[in-house]
């Protein structure tokens, strides 16, 4: 096996970066815009939708460092769009929890970025392309294994 790409392998990854780098941008950047929310404050309010989280699950859910997760939800917490507290059973272990500000501060991003990110990545696709494209990247999902 090479230790170079292929020519499509090169494409297909490039134009996945591609990709990755300008939604992120723009999802950051309507978020800003409508909400005074960051993507990462989005991403932190959507893994708290289920309920509250330790730090540790919040880093595994997100892919992100367990620092990133801790100083990310500190700043958040200032703003009043979460809180933090030690678990019950295990005071070593941060629990964060959505406020009800933050949990309207998500509800109310929500409409804006689905209509991005539908604007963005799912126009011009058909729904069997939909479909392939989510079991291409399930796929390369379960490849990484667990983090």
């Amino acid at each position: 096996m090479s230790e170079w790409l292929d020519a499509d392998q090169q494409r297909a990854w490039l134009a996945f970066m591609r990709v990755q780098h300008r939604i992120n941008f723009e999802a950051n950047r309507q978020l800003q815009a409508d909400s005074g929310l960051s993507l990462a404050d989005y991403d932190i309010l959507n893994v708290l939708v289920t309920g509250p989280l330790s730090i540790t699950d919040m880093a595994r859910l997100l892919g992100w460092e367990r620092s990133r997760v801790s100083h990310h939800t500190k700043r958040m917490a200032t703003r009043g769009l979460v809180r933090t507290r030690p678990h019950d059973d295990d005071r070593r272990i941060t629990v964060v929890e959505a406020t009800e500000a933050g949990r309207q501060a998500n509800r109310d991003a929500a409409p804006g970025h689905v209509a991005l990110v539908r604007e963005l990545f799912f126009d011009g696709l058909s729904p069997r392309t939909v479909r392939q494209l989510a079991a291409i990247l399930e796929t390369v999902h379960e490849n990484l294994g667990p983090p």
